[in-house]
């Protein structure tokens, strides 16, 4: 109930229209209402007393009756579908939003499918529990109000005797509603893996095929499969006996009914009309207790979903900003990391004790073998991750004390696996600066050496480069990432290995382009090809988490230490 409720909180805007559809529901169900009366005047008055007037009445009754209720029915179906729709877009809407405050580390620890199934699958299946169920729950339970209530007038000892079953038939719903919502989580669950699943496949499909894992994939894929057909399976089963305990303790009350009531008309208490009508309102009391039974199993499997959804949306940030934190003014550059130590995990230390300084405008290289520690002070500057212990400054100013859209603001990142969307040239350029002209845009693509290729596309820079830039070649996608980065002109520059995925000949056309990206501003470059950083006005070479050595390229190979043993691998391998 709580989650029921805590959903039903994003229903409080539509208020009003909710309320008008409750008023079409229950007028459509008093239709179903009438015709059990009609039935008792038909056999009481028009067969027994030969009624004509009565006989006009009903047949001009039935008319008008069904002929509101078809106005009353369409209202219903056009509001609460309208309501729906806007409940499920706003709670999509606030799940993606919160999606984009989490920090990385949430990312990291998920399946991209599974996250996916958060705002498509589970969301998709709020839709039962706020439409279908709702519109059935008030429905039946109109009908049933009603039912109960003419009984009552019709033969009052009659209808406590139908009214035995009530409790266990709530109590039956209660076990097997406890049942439905574990089902039902476990249901969603094996949807999330069988999108993540999918995700990775689409995703990979040229790594698949190069390796020939088709097959293999196809095995992920039914196991996966099958494991969502064993958990739908379990959940049918409990649906099917659900609904048939219903329904013979509603059969029960039925049997009392007519045994009951047979004698009641035998014995000139209860006219043969009255009879039946409460018969037939009997089984209308019936059928929405059965009803009932299948919608509260379908809530169940929808506060399954609700359950997952609010569980995301209940994930706090790692990375938050301070209460009083200010925004960044335009910086200078200066770069400094103060005792810096961080772990990704408690007790593996990616970066041990590490400190250094880079002045506005230099150029400091990181160079040091896998795992050093190289990509971890790139995810630390823009706070993608907080210190474990030290702290990092910005023209002398604690990152943490300012607002971290301020800080990202005057920070571009160009990485190794560059990160294109599905839209035109001219839309990726843009991303990284949406109120750009169209002068500034061309201006950063040939500052990237990209403006000749772009031209040479069969619609320049409105053709559209498909998912992940796929229609493009690496070098090419890089060069259009370094324009991206240009125009967002930031002060402080991480290129995370920019050119190692590089053809010699993309690597000279994208270094270029680098160069002018890193004119007058503070750049930190990660590289494994020495080539690159030659002209750095600072090195640092990382060994285990650790500075192990810093100074230029001339004075670390005076040194004869790591670095130059780096050096010479590389120099022997290109000879």
């Amino acid at each position: 109930m709580n989650t029921y409720k805590r959903l039903l909180m994003y229903a409080k805007p539509y208020i009003p229209r909710f309320l008008l559809a409750v008023v079409c529901i229950v007028l459509a169900a008093a239709a179903n209402l009438y015709v059990p009366w009609v039935v008792k005047d038909v056999i009481d008055e028009v067969l027994a007393q030969r009624n004509l007037m009565m006989l006009n009445s009903i047949a001009i009754g039935i008319v008008v009756v069904f002929f509101f209720r078809g106005i009353f029915f369409y209202g219903q179906t056009y509001l609460m579908s309208y309501i729906a729709q806007k409940i499920i877009i706003d709670i999509r809407e606030v799940l993606y939003r919160h999606l984009q405050k989490l920090s990385l580390s949430y990312y990291e620890k998920r399946k991209t499918g599974t996250i996916m199934s958060y705002v498509t699958n589970d969301v998709a299946a709020l839709q039962t529990a706020l439409v279908d169920s709702m519109v059935e729950l008030v429905t039946e339970g109109a009908i049933l109000i009603g039912s109960l209530g003419t009984m009552f007038y019709l033969h009052w000892k009659l209808s406590l005797l139908t009214l035995i079953t009530m409790p266990v038939i709530a109590h039956a719903m209660k076990i097997f509603g406890r049942r439905l919502k574990q089902t039902s989580f476990v249901m969603q669950e094996r949807i999330a893996d069988i999108t993540s699943v999918l995700q990775e496949a689409i995703s990979s499909v040229r790594v698949v095929k190069s390796f020939v894992r088709e097959d293999y994939e196809i095995e992920r894929f039914k196991k996966e499969n099958y494991s969502n057909f064993a958990a739908q399976m379990k959940n049918t089963q409990i649906m099917a006996t659900l609904t048939p305990v219903v329904e013979f303790l509603a059969a029960i009350g039925v049997m009392v009914i007519i045994w009951y009531g047979g004698l009641e008309v035998i014995n000139g208490n209860l006219t043969a009309g009255a009879l039946m009508a409460f018969l037939i309102y009997a089984v209308n009391l019936a059928n929405p207790i059965k009803r009932l039974s299948r919608v509260f199993g379908n809530i169940q499997k929808a506060m399954a979903a609700a359950e997952r959804v609010f569980e995301v949306l209940d994930t706090t940030p790692e990375i938050i900003d301070k209460p009083n934190a200010k925004p960044l003014a335009k910086i200078e550059g200066k770069v400094s990391f103060k005792e810096v130590s961080f772990a990704y995990k408690e007790g593996e230390m990616a970066l041990d004790n590490v400190s250094l300084e880079a002045k506005a405008g230099q150029m400091v290289a990181i160079v040091g073998p896998s795992g050093a520690g190289k990509t971890t002070i790139a995810n630390l500057l823009p706070r993608f991750y907080d210190p474990t212990a030290g702290a990092i400054f910005v023209d002398d100013i604690d990152i943490r004390e300012v607002t971290m859209h301020s800080l990202r603001e005057q920070i571009g990142i160009v990485p190794q696996e560059t990160v294109l969307f599905n839209g035109t040239v001219y839309e990726n350029i843009l991303y990284g600066d949406l109120n750009a002209t169209e002068e500034e845009v061309i201006a950063a693509t040939k500052a990237a050496n990209a403006h000749e290729f772009v031209m040479a596309m069969p619609e320049g820079y409105q053709t559209q480069i498909g998912e992940r830039g796929s229609s493009l070649s690496g070098g090419q996608r890089q060069r259009l990432a370094i324009a991206r980065a240009i125009l967002k002109n930031p002060r402080i520059l991480v290129l995370d290995e920019a050119t190692s995925a590089l053809d010699t000949e993309s690597e000279k056309l994208v270094q270029a382009a680098l160069d002018q990206l890193m004119v007058g501003r503070t750049s930190f470059v990660i590289a494994h090809r020495l080539s690159t950083i030659l002209k750095a006005n600072m090195i640092l070479v990382m060994e285990k988490g650790k500075i192990v050595e810093r100074g230029t390229h001339e004075e670390l190979l005076a040194l004869g230490g790591l670095y130059s043993s780096l050096y010479q691998i590389q120099f022997n391998k290109s000879r």
